[in-house]
């Protein structure tokens, strides 16, 4: 075998070892008798159990280490919010309800089964991965020891693993996203579009998979753009117009999650740089940091080498606007890696294009949180 075919067979070798890794740290949390429950971050208090999910032997954890999944994981139980129970078990049950797509996904899986149910949405976030894993390879070919770096950092992105870890919308999003991209490139606008639409069900600011349509030319592609935004809106507006229905309000939105530009970003910066300088050597201040420093070098990166045609970039960049203008409150591991993902993503990706020198202390400096990457499973 030439020397370089045998090099192609090593790096893809290494992925899929990777990927059995990956696959061994998900099968720490199976517990017989309570399946893997244990991803879905359910609070000890059952109170605000629905009935169903009471009466299913699950995992639960004290309040300080809950998660969100919990929510989404209940709605799965009651897609179409027709349990009046359903809205004792949601902390903002009109901001959760709208995020329904992955709630959808995991009653069809588990065949409208409440036990059955709850196991899909528990691994619909690994699923989504491994087939994440095998797109990714469009973009990322393993060829070369940087492809497999850059898929490597993808697949292993402290966000995309904290929505494995707790079973949340993030993960599966982002695989929608990346399809979005994919049908663009292959000149399927339309298709794109529909993907967005199904997309923003599962996270709204998906919506900006939009970016990926190539840009119109003449008044066909104006009308071609048109029809494109109307596909994607289409789905969350009716949706949304169902909920209101049920909760007769205008305002599904949930907590504002947004501020000044940069009024959040800064703070930030002082607060974690403060915590670092202090006490360097504890993962409570060394972890965030990471993850601060390796999110604004990507948003420098993407800032100062610009790729307008670039689908991904557009999205990413996107995102890195977002990143800039989001509330203090969401300045914290779990949560800013888990929104930027797309930046973190896109990064990576126009990053394997990166010509001259440089090219590794970029991809290290710009995928530190890997360093955080390493506690999600613990």
């Amino acid at each position: 075998m030439p020397l370089a075919g045998r090099s192609r067979w090593i790096f893809r070798a290494i992925a899929v070892a990777l990927a059995g890794v990956f696959l061994a740290s998900v099968a720490r949390f199976y517990h017989p008798g309570y399946g893997f429950t244990a991803l879905l971050g359910l609070p000890q208090d059952h109170a605000y159990e629905l009935p169903a999910l009471r009466a299913i032997p699950h995992i639960d954890y004290p309040p300080s280490a809950s998660y969100d999944g919990q929510f989404y994981a209940q709605l799965a139980l009651e897609p179409l919010l027709r349990n009046p129970d359903i809205d004792r078990a949601l902390d903002q049950p009109p901001y959760r309800a709208r995020r329904i797509l992955l709630s959808w996904t995991a009653w069809a899986l588990g065949l409208g089964r409440p036990r059955w149910i709850v196991e899909a949405f528990a691994l619909q976030n690994v699923l989504c991965w491994l087939l994440l894993a095998v797109l990714t390879t469009r973009w990322l070919p393993l060829t070369s020891a940087r492809h497999l770096a850059l898929w490597t950092a993808c697949l292993f992105a402290h966000g995309l693993l904290w929505s494995v870890r707790f079973a949340l919308v993030d993960g599966p999003s982002l695989l929608f996203l990346a399809c979005v991209v994919w049908a663009a490139e292959a000149s399927r606008p339309l298709l794109s579009a529909t993907v967005s639409g199904i997309a923003a069900m599962a996270r709204e600011t998906h919506l900006l998979g939009l970016l990926a349509q190539p840009r119109p030319a003449g008044a066909r592609g104006v009308a071609r753009l048109a029809v494109a935004v109307a596909i994607a809106v289409l789905p969350l507006l009716i949706w949304q117009d169902y909920l209101f229905s049920i909760y007769r309000t205008g305002s599904v939105t949930g907590q504002n999650r947004f501020t000044l530009p940069f009024a959040g970003y800064l703070g930030a910066m002082r607060r974690m740089s403060i915590a670092f300088w202090h006490d360097p050597f504890t993962l409570g201040s060394l972890l965030p940091f990471c993850a601060l420093v390796a999110l604004s070098l990507e948003a420098v990166y993407l800032t100062w080498r610009p790729r307008p045609a670039a689908a991904w970039w557009r999205l990413a960049i996107a995102y890195a606007a977002i990143m800039v203008m989001l509330d203090p409150t969401l300045w914290n591991l779990g949560s800013l890696t888990r929104i930027v993902l797309p930046m973190t993503f896109g990064f990576n990706l126009l990053l394997a294009q990166h010509e001259g020198r440089g090219f590794w202390l970029w991809f290290a400096l710009g995928n530190l949180q890997l360093v955080p990457s390493v506690t999600v499973w613990y």
